[in-house]
């Protein structure tokens, strides 16, 4: 007989994933693991036998629950599922789906909804960033409509603001945790840097290709790709993370000049595929490096309008158009970043475990909440 979960599925930014209440999965790591691989259907490239999409970007989990920290309201933990590995990553935060995590708090009864809108606190448990949500709630609901459109999501919705404070030292600590804001390995320039993401950047053209390539162009060069990973495993040691060969961090991002008006052009990696728009957290990361002298991004971006001080707009082109980020900074120092998206809530309902893992889950973690 399979296990019952309650489950939602929802849309946030350009990524998509079930969301859990943390009461109802396993305290247990490793047993809340299982659950997630089973329930997403990995390991199998195209996750035939689970809620998964087959691609990075369908194939993560949200898991929120109240928080008992005074002026934070949920606490949220984000979960990469790997595709094709038995490989769960809560090492990173993901910005898109953090979109949705306001409304589902809401719908879920952690936080009362106020009117024409309800700001969110959420701690990040991956990272341990505080972010502010703003969520639409006319009449104390939320509602999914609304005339913003993003690139990488069709048609239109409510928009989303999201405000993240202490985005330098995501994992490590520190902005730059090698204590440069440019090195060189492999005899290629780089900038390790740990701001919303941990991230590797790399001028494009200093890996023989373009930063406005097509993702199925860079997907398809195993000799790119190759250099790509070398250069991500040794960034990773200096990063401090220690062997990542088995992680998603740090991300990697080929970066050129921005057109059309934009800042950055960038191709942000996940880190074996490209990404088909831009992730949040990779696009923040990106913003920040842009604004800081020394660094790969800072030597290919346009410069700012003002001088640094204040709040700056920085727009980065990614394959599915522009991500707009406002940048605060001051003194060098990083006072906040903000960025909009739009989320829905796409089914509801019950994830069924099958017999054997819940069984196997059974001996390692509490019973899972059964159906009601």
């Amino acid at each position: 007989m399979q296990t019952r979960i309650p489950c939602v599925l929802m849309r946030g930014g350009t990524s998509r994933g079930p969301f859990f209440l943390s009461a109802h999965l396993p305290a247990d790591p490793a047993a809340r693991d299982a659950v997630l691989l089973a329930a997403l259907g990995s390991p199998h490239p195209m996750q035939v036998d689970g809620i998964g999409g087959g691609t990075t970007l369908t194939s993560k989990v949200a898991i929120v629950g109240p928080s008992t920290e005074p002026g934070v309201d949920v606490d949220y933990l984000f979960a990469q599922v790997a595709v094709e590995r038995n490989s769960v990553d809560t090492r990173p935060n993901c910005g898109n789906m953090l979109a949705a995590v306001g409304p589902f708090a809401i719908e879920a009864g952690l936080v009362a909804p106020g009117h024409p809108q309800t700001l969110v606190r959420i701690r990040n448990r991956n990272t341990g960033q505080l972010v502010e949500a703003v969520v639409r709630t006319p009449g104390g609901q939320v509602t999914y409509t609304g005339e913003t459109a993003i690139p990488g999501v069709p048609g239109t919705a409510a928009p989303i603001a999201l405000r993240f404070r202490d985005v330098a030292g995501s994992k490590t600590g520190r902005l730059f945790p090698s204590g440069a804001r440019s090195e060189a390995i492999g005899g290629v320039t780089v900038t390790l840097i740990d701001g919303a993401m941990p991230m590797m950047l790399v001028a494009a053209a200093d890996l023989g290709t373009r930063a406005d390539a097509p993702p199925e162009a860079i997907e398809a060069d195993p000799a790119l790709r190759a250099r790509i990973e070398a250069l991500r495993l040794e960034a990773g040691r200096r990063m401090g993370l220690g062997d990542v060969s088995d992680s998603v961090v740090p991300k990697p991002a080929l970066l050129g000049p921005g057109t059309g008006g934009a800042t950055l052009t960038a191709r942000y990696l996940t880190p074996h595929s490209v990404h088909r728009a831009m992730a949040v957290t990779g696009g923040i990361t990106l913003a920040v490096a842009a604004r800081l002298p020394g660094t790969v991004a800072a030597a290919l971006a346009t410069p700012p309008a003002r001088p640094e001080g204040g709040e700056d707009s920085i727009s980065i082109a990614h394959p599915a158009g522009l991500m707009e980020i406002g940048l605060w900074l001051e003194e060098g120092k990083v006072r906040w970043a903000s960025v909009q998206r739009t989320a829905r809530r796409i089914f509801e309902g019950h994830l069924l475990l099958p017999e054997e893992t819940a069984r196997a889950v059974a001996m390692a973690a509490p019973p899972l909440l059964a159906a009601e």
